[in-house]
């Protein structure tokens, strides 16, 4: 025990006097960090758009179009980002097709600059050249080389870009949006066994998407009989024979050309469209053909006579067309949109039928085989901001946007959308379209370059639309027509 007590107490002590002597000690001083030297942030290095566009900062740009999904597109999905980067305000007007043209047109003809941009359907740019309505875009981007977007890649467009050159080939519109008039059949009907065998007991052939106009109507009378047999709204074919232009577009764009009667029917080299002075429009081949498609309307729904391009996609989608002739920017949402689509996962997509030797035609470039639509955006002579518009149409025709614009619109313009990711994510689900659309968009044609358009649809649509309405024979209507023409023609300055 005193052992024990002998060792504790030193020790004790020494811990006490050390805990005294250590409270007495002061702490070393914390060890001081040094100086954080504050680093601004790397500054911002402008785009390319931003520094182009610095002289039109807070300068807004009108245009106006036709109200389209492309068009939503570029209002919903490409503007803000344009105002955005350029500091440019866009007031883009998307209206009716008829309010469209009458709006552009009348504002270039006053010359008053209310539009900086127009949207420019390939049939009528003709008539704008001949009105000198548009900018050179092509001597604009030579005389402001600064604002011509380095990776604008012109010849990445398709050959659709052709449509908007002058002879010389200068460009007066960058295409915003091109399809193809196709043939939609309902895949459901048309691969189903019975149905299949019930036809080929009855025609003798297997059934499958007609290449000839008998066996389109072979198809069509089927499919007419079997929808009343079944007790179901189903008809053979599509006919757009509204009391409208539609009726002409289809009967001149798709009907005609693919009969061989082409550029309406009109001799380029004289202007004439009689056949007594070398044209074709009252010609034997045309009656035929305006009789086989009036007759379609025995197998068309009852809406057919009341139908325009939009009525025409709303009669397939909505399954009562086991066939028809529809224009490509419908083929995506009536295969793909079940909000709007009966038929979704039930569509095919063909060359339409043609008359012999038609394809042939096509293949050598002396005609084609039906109607390769769509449009540009131009620059109107009369824009007061024809910079800060130049600007805005080369944002919207950017090659890296096309993949997205093509997948939700259906439409493609430049040659390297083929190609991306989301455009052939979507082929198969639309039937094949784009597939067709690569392989023989060659084929197909955009409106004859006439400058006379307008007047002369004006003059020949009353005759299709009298044939239609059973007042006159097809034939008839055509002899009518085409000395209609000739008379026209001669007052226009042409043919004399």
């Amino acid at each position: 025990m005193k052992t024990y007590w002998k060792l504790v107490i030193p020790i004790t002590l020494i811990v006490l006097v050390a805990t005294v002597l250590g409270a007495c000690v002061p702490a070393p001083p914390p060890a001081v960090e040094p100086p954080v030297e504050e680093v601004a942030p790397p500054a911002e290095v402008p785009t390319w758009w931003a520094e182009a566009a610095a002289p039109y900062k807070g300068v807004t740009i009108r245009g106006i179009s036709e109200s389209t999904p492309p068009s939503k597109y570029v209002l919903e999905v490409l503007v803000a980002p344009f105002e955005k980067e350029t500091g440019i305000n866009v007031e883009f007007e998307v209206t009716s097709w008829d309010e469209m043209y009458t709006k552009a047109i009348r504002d270039m003809e006053a010359a008053t600059g209310i539009y900086d941009f127009v949207y420019i359907e390939q049939d009528i740019i003709y008539a704008y050249l001949a009105q000198n309505f548009l900018v050179d875009l092509t001597a604009f981007s030579e005389a402001n080389p600064n604002l011509l977007y380095p990776e604008l890649e012109m010849d990445d467009f398709t050959a659709f870009i052709d449509n908007f050159k002058d002879a010389e080939g200068h460009v007066y519109g960058l295409p915003f949006e091109a399809f193809l008039k196709v043939y939609l059949y309902r895949t459901d009907l048309f691969e189903d066994p019975e149905i299949k065998a019930a036809f080929k007991e009855q025609y003798g052939w297997d059934l499958r998407p007609a290449t000839t106009f008998e066996e389109y109507r072979q198809i069509a009378d089927f499919f007419t009989l079997w929808g009343k047999e079944q007790g179901v709204e189903l008809w053979g074919s599509t006919v757009q024979a509204g009391s409208h232009p539609a009726a002409f577009y289809e009967m001149f764009e798709t009907i005609f050309p693919s009969f061989g009667v082409y550029n309406w029917g009109i001799n380029m080299e004289n202007w004439k469209a009689t056949t007594a002075n070398g044209g074709a429009l009252d010609s034997d081949r045309a009656k035929e053909a305006l009789r086989y498609w009036v007759e379609m309307l025995e197998v068309a729904p009852p809406e057919a006579r009341a139908s325009t391009w939009d009525e025409v996609a709303a009669s397939f989608a909505g399954g009562r067309a086991a066939q028809g002739w529809v224009y490509g920017e419908n083929a995506a949402w009536i295969a793909t949109d079940e909000t709007r689509s009966a038929v979704v996962g039930k569509v095919g997509v063909a060359l339409p039928p043609l008359y012999e030797g038609v394809l042939d035609d096509a293949k050598a470039r002396r005609g084609y085989i039906g109607y390769y639509d769509g449009g540009a955006m131009g620059i109107p002579h009369s824009s007061k901001n024809q910079e800060a518009a130049w600007l805005f149409i080369q944002w919207i025709s950017r090659k890296e946007i096309q993949g997205d614009f093509a997948a939700k619109t259906a439409r493609i313009v430049r040659t390297s959308t083929f190609d991306d990711p989301l455009v052939k994510e979507m082929d198969p689900k639309v039937g094949g379209y784009y597939t067709l659309f690569k392989e023989h968009g060659d084929l197909f044609k955009g409106a004859p370059p006439f400058p006379f358009h307008a007047p002369i649809r004006e003059v020949i649509l009353p005759y299709i639309l009298k044939a239609i309405a059973g007042e006159m024979t097809p034939e008839a209507a055509l002899d009518e027509a085409a000395k209609a023409v000739d008379a026209e023609l001669v007052k226009l300055g042409y043919g004399q």
